[in-house]
């Protein structure tokens, strides 16, 4: 084997590693995606763009608009830093060569999801035990620190669980090496994937994972459809007190322990710096330092208690931050990769492979992100991004490797 292929072959693993190490720790990943990126860049390998690049460089270009033009740049070098994790789409796509690759990223997702998702079972019930010896509830023990797996944050870990689950599930659903042995694991971890988002209490992961399946079901059999909110009413219905108390608090916006009165001043604040600088935005990292500001004059002080070193939506806090056109550049990347998956989906013929599988479940994760990202600022997180742009890049993969020709005298 060449020095170029070998240089080749393990740019190849770094990458694999990276996209799997995001479920474990961030650094590691980054470190990997750096070797990787130097390893492709070393070995000659042609660096090769998805469709989608367009709307991405255009979302990079007005970010760094506006960090110049926020007034503040060293306050603004962490989102610019943070262009390091968005190599992930193209090397991703780059080096991964054949469907099985994204197939074995998405089984090692599952598989160290898996494990993430028990350590996070674990601190549960170590959390339920605490607020038992304590004679609290806990309810009101548990809510203001939930379980974060391997991550830092309990919306990181939902948020990169939620991205290994609707793909391990699309992988069940749309796979034909989903049989047997392979059947009953995947499952297995399913389960243990499916209990540890129940158990992180984040609403708008619970919310965005049932529009995943919805999406999910729905292209597989839809008249399982019918059969989701009687299985979602059964869970709500059978489970635990504290479930159905997370589920009313949605409907509380004046609950003191919950998020939903601080996440709506965040919204009204972010309105009122759109409205005050729609192309530019006050500039990345400056809507913390700015938000007394820009809060309503009717909203009662002290704040509600809550984070407000964001806006709590991808689509507020960025046109906040970096104007309504970078926003928009962020919208066009999500519509543009559902749209060219959907295309391709729509040539393949019926049965079970993997290009499916592949686009049904990056279709699903859009939405799922798409989702999500109303309520949370979700691509903010290194972790919840790099697997996000690894997803998409899979499903570009697979819809490359669908329009090609077969074979002359091929199956």
């Amino acid at each position: 084997m060449s020095t170029s292929s070998l240089l080749d072959r393990a740019a190849f693993w770094c990458a694999f590693s990276s996209a799997v190490a995001a479920l474990v720790s961030i650094a590691a990943s980054q470190i990997l995606l750096g070797l990787a990126f130097a390893l492709l860049l070393m070995s000659g390998t042609r660096l090769r763009l998805p469709p989608v690049w367009l709307p991405l460089a255009l979302f990079m270009t007005g970010t760094l608009v506006s960090w110049l033009a926020s007034g503040d740049v060293a306050a603004g070098r962490p989102q610019i830093r943070k262009f390091f994790v968005y190599l992930t789409l193209p090397v991703i796509f780059s080096l991964f060569r054949e469907v099985k690759d994204a197939r074995r990223l998405v089984l090692a997702w599952a598989g160290v999801g898996a494990l993430a998702a028990a350590r996070g079972l674990a601190q549960f019930w170590n959390t339920f035990e605490a607020a038992s010896r304590q004679g609290r509830s806990f309810y009101e023990y548990y809510v203001a620190e939930r379980i974060s797996g391997f991550m830092s944050h309990h919306m990181t870990f939902g948020g990169t669980l939620m991205i290994a689950l609707v793909m391990l599930g699309a992988f069940l659903l749309f796979a034909p090496s989903a049989r047997g042995k392979r059947l009953c694991l995947g499952v297995l971890a399913g389960g243990v994937l499916s209990l540890a988002l129940l158990a992180g209490f984040t609403r708008s992961v619970w919310l965005a994972s049932a529009a995943a399946a919805l999406y999910l079901v729905w292209s597989w059999k839809r008249l399982l459809l019918v059969a989701v909110p009687v299985l979602a009413a059964a869970v709500l219905w059978l489970g635990p007190s504290w479930m159905r108390s997370r589920v009313v608090s949605s409907f509380e916006p004046h609950g003191q322990l919950d998020s939903n009165q601080h996440r709506i001043v965040c919204w009204r604040t972010g309105w009122r710096m759109i409205q005050a600088r729609p192309l530019l935005g006050v500039g990345p990292e400056r809507v913390q330092a700015r938000l007394v500001e820009y809060v309503p004059p009717d909203v009662p002080r002290p704040l509600p208690e809550g984070w407000y070193g964001h806006l709590h939506s991808i689509y507020v806090h960025y046109a906040a931050e970096r104007g309504v056109p970078t926003m928009l550049m962020l919208v066009w990347f999500l519509a543009q990769a559902v749209w060219d998956f959907g295309r391709v989906l729509r040539r393949l013929p019926a049965g079970r492979s993997d290009e499916k599988f592949l686009l049904h479940g990056a279709i699903a994760v859009v939405l799922a992100v798409a989702v999500a990202g109303v309520f949370e600022l979700n691509l903010g997180d290194s972790e919840v991004l790099a697997m996000f742009l690894a997803v998409v890049a899979c499903g570009y993969l697979a819809a490359a490797r669908s329009l090609e020709p077969a074979p002359a005298g091929g199956v």
